[in-house]
C-alpha cells in the first residue's frame, strides 16, 4: 500500500509559479524586498518543482496590505454617454448665456438704459436641458 503524497511534495504548475512571482512583485512594490533579492527568489520560484519549495521562497513575507478603497465620486452627471452629453450641453448653454448677459449689460450701460433682454430667448433651451435631467438622462445611477 502506498502512502499518500504530502501537500508540500505535490508538484507545482506554471500558474502556481506565476502567482508566487506576482506575490514577490507586490512585495517589492511595498518595500519588503530589494530588487536583487527579488531576482534571486524569482529564479528559485521557476526552478521549484514542489509546493514546499515555493512555500520556502515566500515564507518570510507577510501578505501585502489590501489596496486602498477608491475615493468616492460625487458628480452631478454620471460618466455614462448620456451624462457626458448632458455635461457638455450644460457647459455650452451656460457659457453662451454668460456671454449674452455680459454683452447685454455692456450694451445697456452704453445706452444708459436697459435694452430689450434678448438673452431670455435662451430660456427654452435651458428648460429642455432641465427636463432631460429631470427625466433621468445624465443622472447618476443608484
Amino acid at each position: 500500500m502506498t502512502e499518500p503524497v504530502r501537500a508540500e511534495e505535490l508538484r507545482v504548475s506554471d500558474a502556481e509559479r506565476s502567482a508566487v512571482q506576482e506575490h514577490l512583485r507586490r512585495a517589492v512594490g511595498h518595500g519588503q524586498l530589494e530588487l536583487s533579492e527579488f531576482d534571486q527568489r524569482v529564479q528559485a520560484v521557476w526552478a521549484a518543482r514542489t509546493r514546499g519549495e515555493l512555500d520556502r521562497v515566500t515564507r518570510d513575507l507577510p501578505e501585502p496590505p489590501p489596496p486602498p478603497p477608491p475615493a468616492p465620486r460625487h458628480r452631478v452627471f454620471s460618466d455614462t454617454p448620456g451624462g457626458t452629453t448632458m455635461r457638455v450641453l450644460t457647459t455650452v448653454w451656460a457659457s453662451v448665456l454668460a456671454v449674452n448677459l455680459v454683452v447685454w449689460t455692456l450694451v445697456s450701460l452704453g445706452a444708459l438704459e436697459p435694452v430689450y433682454p434678448w438673452f431670455i430667448w435662451m430660456a427654452p433651451s435651458g428648460a429642455v436641458l432641465a427636463v432631460l435631467y429631470a427625466t433621468g438622462i445624465g443622472r447618476p445611477r443608484r
